[in-house]
């Protein structure tokens, strides 16, 4: 078998503890392309975890039969800071309770030192402008100073990922449909994995603001693009976000499914030998900006009035939020679509503070309130 399984240690920990990434590497090391897919970035999201299990045991079958042709890497758990985070028996392994870091928001933006090394270097042969760039992203994240532990996590992860042909981040959303985040750049080139997936959205995602572990993959190749236009710089990292539905939506069969779409994919692209079926008709390309991120007026009780894909319009009641204990009777107050489109997402726990996200809608037209950071945190 071609497999190699490495256990990377984390640094700046505290005495008597220990962390490590576990890397599973399919294929020589130096082979191209290069595939790197790991879950849960954010730790309590585990949906992903099966998947790459699932995904694993298929490669492994794969690997016997001798049907890697390249680099393929996983990472299992990418995130073992988050997984031990427990207080009082509730996993929370959104953010870093060290920092109070989301595990997926600020990853390192490395155009500015690559456009400030790379200068004149640069020339009219693609392939070797790849060959470049890969080597100088390696170089500035070997230098690349670590204060904190999760400094470490994130510069063991971008080591690994960021020279990759293809980045995939496994996640999940509170309760919801399987959807997809892409730069708008490399949509196209990437639509068979909505379509393997059966993703009911495809949401294409500039720059959001929070420097995403997807984001910071592949926007260091199209700021180089735009720094020297004279030269030919292609997208070396196609990168996505992968929303695998809803946090409760997890089994074996779903998971193995999923896991076989990404097998279909790897194949497609030539890192597994054998013929990939077509991929299915995928979901419409939708701007994020088009998507109504509905958040509640008050503190109360979710009363839902539509249903997960259900196809809603501008100002439908969608949800009542009732507050408990109101003086003269129950007090709701009506919540509405403002755009149509279809429910992609609902909040699982219902009862909710002001201002928290209760559900997300995924319409066509970009909406005016959508401007500037467009993620919910």
């Amino acid at each position: 078998m071609s497999r190699e399984i490495l256990d990377i240690p984390l640094s700046n920990g505290t005495p008597g503890s220990r962390h490590s990434v576990r890397i599973i590497r399919y294929g020589a090391a130096a082979a191209r392309p290069k595939a790197y897919i790991h879950a849960a970035l954010h730790a309590d999201e585990a949906p992903g975890l099966l998947v790459s299990h699932h995904l694993v045991e298929q490669l492994d079958a794969a690997d016997a039969r001798g049907e890697i042709r390249s680099q393929i890497v996983v990472v299992p758990y990418a995130n073992p800071l988050g997984l031990a985070q427990f207080v009082n028996g509730d996993h929370l392994g959104r953010y870093d309770l060290a920092s109070g870091r989301n595990f997926n928001r600020n990853w390192p933006d490395l155009a500015p030192e690559l456009i400030a090394r790379l200068g004149n270097l640069l020339g009219r042969d693609a392939d070797a402008n790849k060959a470049l760039i890969r080597e100088t992203i390696r170089a500035i994240l070997d230098e690349r100073c670590v204060r904190q532990q999760v400094d470490s996590l994130y510069t063991v992860l971008a080591r690994e990922a960021f020279d990759s042909d293809l980045v995939l981040d496994l996640h999940c959303d509170d309760e919801g449909l399987m959807h997809l985040f892409v730069r708008p750049e490399i949509a196209a080139e990437l639509s068979d994995i909505s379509g393997e997936l059966g993703c009911r959205a495809v949401f294409s995602q500039g720059a959001s603001g929070g420097s995403t572990f997807a984001e910071a993959s592949v926007e260091p190749w199209l700021k180089l693009a735009a720094a020297y236009p004279d030269k030919l710089i292609p997208v070396g990292c196609m990168a996505a976000t992968v929303e695998l539905r809803g946090f409760v939506d997890i089994g074996d069969e779903m998971a193995a499914t999923d896991a076989s779409a990404l097998l279909h994919v790897l194949r497609r692209r030539g890192y597994i030998a054998g013929q990939a079926p077509a991929a299915p008709p995928l979901c419409d390309v939708t701007g994020f900006d088009a998507c109504d991120v509905v958040r509640t007026p008050a503190f109360g009780v979710i009363v839902y009035r539509v249903e997960l894909g259900e196809r809603v319009t501008s100002g439908q009641p969608i949800a009542d939020i009732v507050a408990p204990a109101a003086i003269g009777g129950d007090a709701r107050i009506t919540v509405h679509a403002r755009t149509d489109g279809v429910v992609v997402t609902r909040r699982l726990k219902k009862l909710v503070a002001a201002n928290q996200v209760i559900a997300k809608v995924a319409g066509t037209e970009p909406l005016s309130h959508r401007k500037g950071y467009l993620l919910e945190d």
